[in-house]
């Protein structure tokens, strides 16, 4: 097997590509928004600097969504209806991030305590609708063409970008420290303590923006679904039943039209080939008597024909060794970076100052659809290859865990150069990890839609192992220690 496959541009319709990227886009959109959006939102809400922990067991409930659908695949032999799925959780998606604008500032006692119940219901929903996309979007694009997966792990990327870019615009997180006078133990004294400053547009018009993104992923979704240039770009290969049939002949009223005979492949015929390859069937002959030349003829090219395809499908198959390998390590990459990176970032660039954290924050996020234009246009199909590329992310990621284990003091915190490499380093572990990732799923995309599902169904499950890990280390155990804003 080659290690690249160099991919010809002329083979994707470039405005299919642009549509399926924007329904790539729905599928984390809302979620990342909501986190972005953290450092207005605790300024205003009842539950303070508390609020994350309370989002990350939300995210963590919401994985009954893929988790039941899991199930029902395991059980049930009939295949899942993706489609309808994907339109539902779409729906949901875009009622939530609706509701979100209008309720998130709403609040009820529960237990005594005040709660942002306004908040957190609508978010539950986004999070389900995010969290069970990864099990049912992935699966849906088995119905393109293979070079389209990229595509749609290229909006995945945006899903993250598009929302930092618009906080950023926001001036969400922003802070001046300024010297005031406050009430000491020695009486009044002057301290240096963050203030934020006040966004330049309200908390509402943000959620109108992530409302906005999941109607444009709906109507992506509705156009990929029936528009016909996007239905010339579905794998007619991922149907059960793919497509062949024989011409009608007239051989039977006495014909001899050579060219009546023929076999033919047709766009509404189906021959049941359980591993979804279409091939010509020679049982299918005609029960008159044709010519032996006729004959000899209908049968070499259905021989050569079955022989060139199952050579394609011994070529295109996984081991089994593979294949687990495979999904161990779309889970560890995903525990990486959807995680346990998140969850120490601030503890890992906020010693540099809170300029140098939005900037790796916003790069990071620019990474992640670099890494998929790359995996794109040179996609990766060596298992060594994408173990090295695995490992040296692994590395980077490793370096940014020892900056958050020693902070609020990591190493050149005080100078350029540290904030250069932290910067860096943040930037290069998203690069890595999301190229092994995105040349791992055109992998899969190669097995079929069940491979996708799997793949999709370990990349939910690896993210919520690394998130609860972290979790328990950062709030039950503090492992890691905060670095002072202004100090």
């Amino acid at each position: 097997m080659a290690i690249f496959k160099y991919f010809q541009c002329g083979e994707t319709n470039s405005l299919v590509y642009f549509i399926v990227i924007l329904f790539g886009i729905g599928s984390w959109v809302a979620v990342n928004g909501v986190w972005v959006e953290l450092p207005v939102l605790v300024e205003h809400l009842p539950e303070g600097w508390n609020l994350p922990s309370y989002l990350t067991v939300l995210v963590q409930l919401a994985n009954v969504g893929p988790i039941a659908l899991t199930v029902v695949n395991l059980v049930c032999f009939r295949k899942l209806a993706e489609r309808y799925i994907t339109f539902v959780l779409i729906l949901i998606g875009i009622i939530s991030t609706f509701l979100l604008a209008f309720y998130w500032n709403s609040t009820a006692y529960i237990s005594g305590s005040l709660h942002s119940i306004g908040f957190f219901i609508p978010h539950f929903f986004l999070s389900l609708v995010d969290c069970t996309s990864s099990v049912v979007f992935l699966p849906f694009m088995a119905t393109f063409k293979s070079q389209y997966i990229t595509a749609y792990f290229i909006g995945e990327g945006f899903s993250g970008l598009l929302p930092s870019m618009v906080a950023l615009g926001q001036g969400a997180g922003r802070v001046d420290c300024v010297n005031r006078t406050v009430n000491g133990t020695n009486g009044t004294e002057h301290r240096i303590i963050p203030e934020y400053i006040d966004p330049r547009f309200p908390v509402e018009d943000f959620f109108f923006f992530l409302f906005a993104m999941m109607i444009l992923c709906g109507i992506a979704f509705i156009l990929l679904n029936y528009m016909p240039d996007c239905k010339k770009e579905h794998e007619l290969l991922n149907d059960p039943t793919p497509p062949v049939q024989e011409k009608s002949s007239d051989v039977t009223n006495g014909s001899d039209d050579t060219n009546s005979s023929d076999y033919e492949l047709s766009e509404n015929s189906h021959l049941n080939d359980p591993l979804g390859n279409s091939f010509l069937n020679p049982a299918a002959t005609s029960c008159s008597t044709p010519t032996v030349i006729k004959s000899i003829k209908n049968r070499t090219l259905s021989v050569e024909t079955e022989i060139i395809t199952e050579e394609s499908l011994h070529r295109q198959t996984m081991s089994t060794g593979q294949y687990i390998y495979y999904l161990l390590v779309i889970a560890w990459i995903n525990a990486l970076i959807n995680g346990v990176l998140p969850s120490v970032q601030s503890y890992s660039c906020l010693p540099y100052g809170t300029s140098n954290y939005h900037i790796a924050v916003v790069l990071s996020n620019v990474a992640n659809p670099v890494a998929c234009f790359v995996a794109f246009f040179i996609p990766v199909a060596s298992s060594l290859v994408l173990s090295i590329v695995t490992l040296i992310g692994t590395g980077f990621g490793a370096y940014i865990m020892v900056l958050a284990s020693l902070s609020p003091n990591p190493p050149m915190n005080d100078s350029v150069v540290g904030s250069v490499v932290m910067i860096a380093v943040s930037v290069l572990v998203m690069l890595f990890l999301t190229f092994a990732k995105v040349s791992i799923a055109a992998l899969f995309r190669e097995e079929g839609r069940k491979a996708l599902f799997w793949c999709g169904a370990i990349t939910q499950a690896g993210s919520a192992l690394g998130a609860i890990v972290l979790f328990v280390m950062v709030n039950v155990y503090n492992v890691f220690q905060q670095s002072q804003l202004c100090s």
